[in-house]
C-alpha cells in the first residue's frame, strides 16, 4: 500500500514540475507563434491574389503567355520549397540581390503558394458551366464583367475544400523557416529542447500548431455551409 502511495505521490510530483515547466515557457513558444502567424497572413494576403491573377493568366488565349504562367506553376510546384528558399536567400546575392531572413520566407512562400493556387483557381474557374459564360455574354457583358460578377463568386464555393487543404499546409509548412534562423514556433520550441533537455517543448508547440490548423479547419466549414445555403 505504501508502495502505490509512493508512486502515486511521485506521479504528483512529475505532473506538477511538468505543468509549472510548460506554464514557465509557454510565453516564450507564443512570441513565435507571433510570428509563425505573421508570415501566414502574409503569405495568404499576397499569394491568393496573384495566385488568381496567375490563374486567369494561364487561361489566357493568348498561348505565349498562357505558356510561361503554366511553366511558372510547373516550376514551383515542381521543385522543393525549402531550395527556392535557399536559392532567394544565398543563390540571389551572388546577383546583387539581396533579402532580409524574414523577406526571404515571405517571397519564397508567396510565389511557392501562388503556384498552388492558381491550379486551385483555375480549377474551379473551369468549373463554372460554360452556359454561364453565354449567358452573359447574352446579356451584354463584357469578359471582365464576366468574371467578376458571374464567374468568380460561383468558383469561390467549388474551391473552399482544396483551399482549405492548402491552407492549413501552409500554417504547418512556416516551421521550414527554422532554416533562416528566424525565431519561430519550431526554432524556439527546438532550442528549448536543447537547452532544457526536455522533449515538452515539442508537445507544447503541437498543441499550438493542432490549434491554428483547428480554427482554420473550423473557419473553412463555417463558410462552406454558408455557401452550401445556395445550392437548393
Amino acid at each position: 500500500m505504501d508502495y502505490i502511495l509512493n508512486a502515486i505521490q511521485q506521479l504528483w510530483f512529475i505532473l506538477q514540475v511538468t505543468t509549472d515547466y510548460c506554464i514557465d515557457i509557454s510565453p516564450q513558444l507564443w512570441e513565435g507563434t507571433k510570428l509563425t502567424l505573421g508570415l501566414f497572413t502574409i503569405t495568404l494576403l499576397l499569394s491568393i491574389p496573384f495566385g488568381l491573377l496567375l490563374a486567369l493568366l494561364r487561361l489566357s488565349r493568348i498561348k505565349f503567355i498562357s505558356f510561361l504562367v503554366n511553366a511558372y506553376i510547373w516550376l514551383m510546384r515542381g521543385t522543393p520549397l525549402m531550395l527556392q528558399i535557399f536559392f532567394i536567400y544565398f543563390a540571389l546575392p551572388m546577383l546583387g540581390i539581396r533579402f532580409d531572413s524574414f523577406s526571404t520566407a515571405v517571397i519564397a512562400f508567396t510565389l511557392n503558394y501562388a503556384a498552388y493556387f492558381a491550379e486551385i483557381f483555375r480549377a474551379g474557374i473551369q468549373g463554372v458551366n460554360k452556359g454561364q459564360y453565354e449567358a452573359a455574354k447574352t446579356l451584354g457583358m463584357s469578359y471582365s464583367q464576366t468574371m467578376w460578377r458571374i464567374v468568380l463568386p460561383q468558383m469561390v464555393k467549388k474551391i473552399l475544400p482544396p483551399l482549405s487543404n492548402e491552407t492549413i499546409t501552409l500554417i504547418k509548412d512556416t516551421s521550414l523557416v527554422y532554416v533562416l534562423a528566424l525565431q519561430d514556433l519550431m526554432r524556439i520550441a527546438y532550442q528549448l529542447v536543447k537547452r532544457d533537455f526536455d522533449l515538452s517543448p515539442f508537445f507544447i508547440a503541437a498543441v499550438f500548431y493542432l490549434a491554428m490548423t483547428l480554427i482554420l479547419t473550423m473557419l473553412y466549414q463555417k463558410l462552406e455551409k454558408y455557401y452550401a445555403r445556395y445550392d437548393d
